[in-house]
């Protein structure tokens, strides 16, 4: 699979990019820098360009920007492939992590913004962890678009020893994005770096 990773020079695009690689799969990390891009992928034995060079060509894009530019980096781009929604909107107070007060997912704004099928998932992985190997639990993906949503699984099925769970309509962004809250404020609670498994699936 050619996959293109926005995002490809923070943590969660590296960790991503380097388990993605040991898959098999042909990894272009993007940056809105070409050269920290390259320098990037120099380091994670990929390839790396400017976002525009890097969404070309791909079967699959991942949105692994920060939260706060995932729509105004997917408003800027054109793609031709299928792109999957990683970023959570959280707020903070009081040493608390929670969803911002929005109606609609960041998923769901960014397949309103853009021509082409839009997935979401993978917010439960942590990028610490993924950096070191496939963590043994569950990923969750969502999206209306089968083609997109079968693409968005089948990567995902490279990043866990555990399940890929169908997770329903892009609707349901709302509640795995809101999940990362949940699992940030448990990590800081427990120091720890929990994940999700699903009970009771065949």
């Amino acid at each position: 699979m050619k996959v293109a990773i926005l995002g490809g020079t923070g943590p969660f695009g590296r960790a991503l990019a380097v388990r993605l690689a040991d898959a098999g799969d042909d990894v272009v990390i993007g940056s809105r820098d070409a050269d920290r891009a390259a320098a990037a992928a120099g380091e994670l034995g990929v390839r790396g360009t400017r976002n525009e060079a890097a969404v070309d060509g791909v079967d699959i894009v991942v949105l692994a920007v920060d939260a706060s530019a995932a729509l105004a980096t997917a408003q800027s781009l054109r793609f031709d492939a299928p792109l999957i929604s990683v970023a959570s909107e959280l707020e903070f107070a009081a040493g608390a992590a929670r969803p911002v007060a929005e109606a609609t997912s960041l998923a769901e704004r960014i397949a309103e913004a853009v021509e082409a099928p839009v997935a979401a998932g993978l917010h439960s992985l942590a990028a610490r962890k993924l950096a070191h190997g496939r963590p043994d639990e569950d990923v969750f993906v969502c999206g209306d678009a089968d083609d997109a949503k079968a693409l968005a699984l089948e990567l995902a099925s490279r990043l866990v020893a555990g399940r890929t769970v169908d997770a329903g309509p892009l609707a349901s962004a709302r509640a795995l994005e809101a999940m990362t809250a949940v699992l940030v404020n448990v990590n800081r609670r427990y120091k720890a770096h929990a994940g999700l498994r699903v009970t009771g699936l065949p």
